[in-house]
């Protein structure tokens, strides 16, 4: 069997393992949760993020290296965080349509009175743009700060094209490295059925129907509105500026965005998620070794859909009316903060508590959201990869022209060797 169809059985049984426990024998899931379920589950995140780190830093540099022209580099980055930030704000308006015209908040007497949240502040802008230049790139590799990071392996790649021949060997190295670390994601992916089975046991066990029946409206909206997304905004960009067929793309990437459901982490899913652009979506190494790392630290289409939902719920419950200026800062203030916030942990809430104070809303009302939000993380993670490959094959398409004229002088061995 493919590994497509055993991580879908896996997340099939290990919802319904899951749940029955919940169920009939919820006195014992702590000791299986412990004991068996949680184990599986980190040692396939562990295996997985172990990768993640060496996978940004070669691809990256290779991408960067691969791209070659400087000019080509910036009309790269520039179409990949252009596609970013507007799908982002489409996103985020979806969410808040739906969340308006359907109304999940409206009626509800939900205990706001014991609603509590300590929302984390968000750095200013500023020290998160200065945090893009490492001042030790080996301390942030460590931190797993992923802009620092990548800014760091940016500059390595343009070093690597400004040297030429000199510089063979270490690009070879770096060849060799991305191979490597490739290798190594098909080996830990053999074990993805089992810690996908795990990890949605775990979550679906903790949960069970409780939290999720008391919720049902409004996770209903933000499924609603993450299928929508997908579907129009994914679809027509595949279907019109790519020319590829909707339903094959994301046949072909189904296996990333099941990694993505059950780990809950876009960084952690990179591995997989490039192996699945590359194979079989015909992604080209350098446009997908640059675009998807990016991706994975700043788009954040999935989490802006939570918060539009999440925003009218909250205002909702409270009976607030937002006014349409107060929603247009809605979409302004959670496009800018899902790249000024990349690098925080908990990065979801954190956005939907700078989202709320922007208008003027309670931050306790999170605590309302926080009992399904586990589930709903799933789901926007998958978004949130699906839209790094969308933007990579989108990219790709659009660099065809490009990437067929050869560069002239000492770029030409290496666009022959790693543009496609």
């Amino acid at each position: 069997m493919k590994l497509t169809g055993k991580i879908l059985i896996a997340l099939i049984v290990g919802g319904v393992f899951g749940l029955l426990f919940n169920l009939f024998a919820s006195d014992s899931f702590p000791y299986v949760d412990q004991y068996l379920l949680t184990p599986i589950g980190k040692i396939f995140l562990n295996l997985i993020s172990m990768l993640v780190v060496p996978i940004v830093f070669f691809s990256i540099t290779l991408g960067t290296a691969g791209i070659g022209d400087p000019k080509k580099l910036g009309r790269i980055g520039t179409k990949t965080i252009s596609f970013f930030l507007l799908t982002t704000g489409i996103a985020i308006t979806i969410g808040l349509s739906l969340a308006s015209v359907i109304q999940p908040g409206a009626g509800w007497n939900l205990g706001t009175e014991q609603a509590t949240f300590q929302g984390k502040e968000a750095p200013p802008v500023i020290d998160t743009l200065l945090s893009i230049i490492p001042k030790n790139p080996i301390q942030s590799m460590a931190n797993g700060d992923m802009l620092p990071l990548i800014t760091f392996a940016v500059f390595i790649g343009i070093g690597i094209v400004a040297l030429g021949k000199k510089a063979n060997r270490f690009l070879e190295f770096v060849e060799q490295g991305n191979e490597i670390m490739m290798y190594l994601v098909h080996l830990v992916m053999r074990f993805a059925p089992y810690g996908t089975f795990a990890l949605i046991a775990s979550a679906i066990g903790k949960q069970g129907l409780t939290a999720i029946k008391a919720m049902g409206l409004y996770m209903t909206v933000v499924i609603a509105a993450l299928f929508v997304h997908a579907i129009v905004t994914y679809g027509s960009s595949l279907l019109l500026i790519a020319k590829q067929n909707p339903i094959s793309f994301f046949k072909g990437f189904f296996p990333a965005m099941a990694v993505a459901f059950s780990t809950s982490s876009s960084s952690a899913t990179l591995p997989v998620s490039m192996k699945a652009a590359q194979e079989n979506l015909n992604v080209p190494k350098s446009i997908s070794s640059f675009v998807q790392p990016l991706g994975a630290t700043i788009n954040m289409d999935g989490t802006a859909i939570m918060q539009g939902v999440a925003t009218v719920f909250i205002a909702q419950v409270y009976g607030v009316d937002l006014t349409f200026s107060q929603l247009l800062t809605v979409v302004l203030t959670a496009t800018l903060a899902s790249i000024g916030t990349a690098s925080v942990p908990g990065v979801g809430l954190v956005m939907l508590t700078m989202v709320l104070k922007s208008v003027g809303l309670p931050v306790e009302g999170i605590g309302l959201i926080l009992g399904v939000d586990r589930i709903l993380d799933m789901l926007r993670t998958s978004i949130n990869v699906a839209g790094d490959a969308t933007c990579a094959v989108v990219v790709a398409k659009t660099e065809e022209k490009h990437m067929k004229q050869p560069t002239k002088g000492k770029l030409d061995y290496q666009e022959t060797e790693l543009a496609g």
